[in-house]
């Protein structure tokens, strides 16, 4: 099975588009990241249709059973989960000021890698601790 890997980003006007890495001009839109992920499989979908004789646009993998890999860039993740990772809170999960995480979220600049891997795990250490509350 290929794994394709599948980037989320996220519009000035708030339209997410997933798109292939390996083919950005395979992509799909919505007003949500699983929506915007459902348009890409439509099109990959009318694109196997068409065939590889007619398709401008035929990746090899698209033949073979494929699963996606997402990865979202900072800024979309940010202004995604706002309402429920505020600045203030993943500041003092990641260590990173709020106010640098409020520039991040609106585009104001963009993160290091440092700052990147801080973040991404921040949000995992949240997340694994999520799953293991129980009630």
């Amino acid at each position: 099975m290929t794994t394709v890997d599948i980037t989320i980003s996220i519009a000035k006007d708030g339209f997410f588009c997933a798109s292939c890495q390996d083919c950005p001009a395979l992509f799909g839109g919505g007003d949500t990241p699983d929506s915007a992920i459902e348009e890409l499989k439509e099109t990959l979908r009318l694109v196997k249709e068409d065939g590889k004789e007619t398709a401008m646009l035929y990746p090899d993998w698209l033949d073979d059973e494929y699963t996606f890999q997402v990865h979202w860039d900072v800024e979309t993740m940010l202004r995604y989960y706002s309402g429920i990772i505020t600045p203030t809170a993943l500041g003092k999960l990641s260590g990173i000021h709020p106010k640098q995480l409020w520039s991040y979220m609106h585009g104001r600049s963009k993160p290091r890698k440092a700052q990147v891997d801080k973040i991404e795990n921040a949000v995992h250490q949240l997340g694994q601790q999520l799953l293991s509350i129980s009630f």
